[in-house]
């Protein structure tokens, strides 16, 4: 059966926050539901899950600013890997963003996840020469 992409839907939120926590993408100090439902209302974000036999296999965040599109929270379930499907996942990210317009993505490796960036290496992307900085604004 081939993995097929579409947007999440309300009945999918457990299964996403479970598959993010199997793949270990949440943090403390990001609630992940809060995260899911904030892409879903905006308009110019999303996050779009792989189905494989009724199942989510994998899932990913997407967005743009109106100038550059990102990817988030790119997940395949562990019992999953190795098939494919995070290139997959990538390409639908692509695909979402094409279809809106947006012509370059950026997106954030955690230092700590040379894998993830060998990953995105091997799908074309590369390490800007910039530095990225950040700044919470829900909290000391």
């Amino acid at each position: 059966m081939t993995l097929a992409f579409r947007e999440a839907q309300d009945v999918n939120l457990e299964n996403v926050v479970n598959l993010w926590k199997a793949c270990e993408l949440t943090r403390p100090w990001n609630d992940p539901y809060k995260d899911i439902q904030f892409a879903r209302e905006g308009a110019t974000s999303t996050v779009l899950v792989g189905i494989l036999d009724d199942r989510i296999v994998a899932s990913v965040m997407v967005g743009h600013d109106g100038h550059r599109g990102v990817i988030y929270y790119l997940a395949v379930d562990p019992a999953f890997r190795k098939r494919g499907y995070g290139k997959a996942a990538v390409a639908a990210g692509e695909t979402w963003l094409r279809e809106r317009g947006v012509w370059k993505i950026n997106l954030m490796v955690r230092n700590d996840n040379a894998a993830a960036g060998r990953f995105y290496e091997r799908l074309g992307y590369e390490v800007n020469p910039v530095t990225s900085y950040g700044k919470r604004l829900d909290g000391p």
